[in-house]
């Protein structure tokens, strides 16, 4: 028999349970411990409704420090993704992914 998870409406989740981003905004991860519950938001014209998964606060663990090489590599990911693939220039911008290019190189194939 497989257990179900319990399932609260919008913003009315017992004290205790937090989302991924609210445990972030109070310091803390998930660390590894199983979902206990969803949260639901309804949404209009018949589309299904938005889901969050809500994790215990009392087992959640500290975030990790960022650490010197965690700090140098995330600062390379961003920079790569400012550079546009075809003029090789840094933008000072994220290149939009839905256009493949900066929007001057995309402007003008």
């Amino acid at each position: 028999m497989s257990a179900t998870l319990p399932v609260y409406p919008w913003r009315l989740a017992p004290p205790g349970l937090a989302t991924r981003r609210q445990l972030r905004a109070l310091g803390l991860r998930p660390g590894g411990q199983p979902v206990v519950a969803e949260l639901q938001r309804p949404r209009r014209c018949g589309r299904p409704p938005l889901v969050g998964y809500l994790y215990r606060v009392d087992q959640a663990k500290p975030v990790r420090p960022m650490t010197p090489g965690r700090t140098r590599a995330l600062a390379a990911a961003l920079r790569a993704r400012r550079i546009c693939p075809q003029c090789q220039q840094d933008r000072g911008y994220c290149i939009p992914r839905s256009l493949g290019a900066c929007v001057p190189c995309a402007d003008n194939p």
